[in-house]
């Protein structure tokens, strides 16, 4: 089955709702006009009901099907925040903020769901309910945390849920998914060195705060070398190192490093954060310093249950046709806050090609509004599939 006519006709409809999206990118949890405006439209398409506010500014819609012979529900998810950068892209519709931007497709999701939910309160052609889940502050903020701690789980009763990623790189129609760790834990650390200031022409005099700062850097790169089981994917990046002076001819008092940990396994994230701990203080003191360590643990691995990735495979191939979906595809070192939400609850996310475009999070970064049929295709197609009419 080809993408759903219904939804190919509203595909201009759906392009104008993410483009004004775009043009009016908002942050984190900040996303009120975003979160007033899928609101706004929700009610419009005649959502059975419609809560705003849950993880502080999400919104949940849930839509009733002719019939309802298991009290089955089905969650599906977008998220709807954008990130802190200019756009580079030129386009007629970019962003009117500088220094916001939607540069990971989260319009686009947005948009996505939009579309599927008016489809479905159309036809209501399946046996239960669906919640449609807008997302605050997945770029960082743990929104999908913030949601599932404030109930949204049980109080619209998802028995399986479900997410979708927009993947540059990966041809329009066709999608990408496995079972098991899909996305990467990911922490992120400061560290603080301090030693002893003075005159660069006198290094004898001082505790080199500089020295001692990229010895750290190097031996880090031991975690992954020696200290983690070859066979587990693990990165650790230090991507900001910053002096307290840059003047010519002074030693620094101080240096911060900032960086992150990306794993899947749980041990090796424990091993990770041991060894990092251990290098970075050993190393300070070897040279003579002092290093304090933020350690900030952030999202947890996005494991997708088997039974329901089998479930989104089919439902996928049904929209992309034979050979269009990827179950062979790499694990992905991005994170993804989605994974508070599976673990709560069983589901499965996938990705869905966004062509040749430039990466996420990246200036000239734009959704692909050809994506658009297949996306929301597949989101109303999952729910008339799990949930066919009585």
């Amino acid at each position: 089955m080809p993408i759903k006519n219904r939804l190919a006709e509203m595909q201009a409809e759906i392009t104008a709702w993410r483009r004004d999206l775009h043009e009016n990118p908002e942050l984190m949890y900040e996303v009120h006009r975003t979160a007033a405006t899928v609101a706004a439209k929700l009610r419009e398409f005649g959502c059975d009901e419609v809560v705003e506010g849950i993880g502080r500014t999400g919104v949940v819609g849930v839509i009733k099907g002719k019939t309802d012979t298991r009290g089955h529900v089905v969650g599906l998810r977008a998220d709807m925040d954008a990130l802190p950068i200019f756009e580079a892209t030129g386009l007629a519709y970019a962003s009117k903020t500088p220094g916001k931007m939607h540069a990971c497709g989260h319009d686009g999701h947005t948009a996505m769901l939009l579309g599927a939910a008016k489809y479905l309160a159309e036809t209501r052609n399946f046996d239960g309910s669906v919640a449609v889940i807008f997302q605050p502050a997945e770029e960082g903020g743990a929104g999908g945390e913030a949601m599932v701690k404030d109930g949204l789980i049980p109080r619209f009763g998802i028995k399986e849920i479900y997410g979708m990623h927009n993947s540059p790189g990966l041809p329009v129609g066709q999608f990408s998914i496995k079972p098991g760790p899909f996305y990467a834990a990911t922490d992120n650390f400061t560290v603080h060195v301090s030693g002893k200031g003075g005159h660069a022409a006198y290094p004898h005099r001082a505790v080199d705060t500089t020295l001692i700062a990229c010895t750290i850097v190097t031996s880090l790169q031991s975690i992954v070398s020696r200290s983690a089981d070859p066979l587990e994917s693990l990165v650790v990046s230090v991507t900001s190192f910053k002096t307290e002076s840059e003047a010519w001819n002074v030693i620094p008092e101080r240096v911060e490093l900032r960086g992150t940990v990306r794993s899947f396994d749980a041990t090796t994230r424990k091993i990770a954060e041991d060894r990092f701990r251990a290098i970075v203080t050993s190393t300070a003191e070897a040279f003579g310093g002092q290093a304090k360590i933020d350690w900030n643990p952030g999202y947890p691995s996005m494991v997708n249950a088997e039974t329901e990735t089998d479930y989104a495979i089919a439902v996928a191939e049904k929209i992309g046709g034979p050979g269009s979906v990827d179950t062979n595809c790499p694990a992905i070192m991005g994170g993804e806050d989605f994974a508070y939400m599976l673990n709560v609850c069983p589901g499965a996310y996938i990705q869905v090609g966004n062509g040749n475009t430039a990466e996420v999070h990246h200036p000239e970064y734009n959704f692909n509004d050809e994506a658009i049929p297949y996306g929301a295709s597949y989101w109303a197609e999952l729910v008339e599939t799990r949930m066919p009419a009585a």
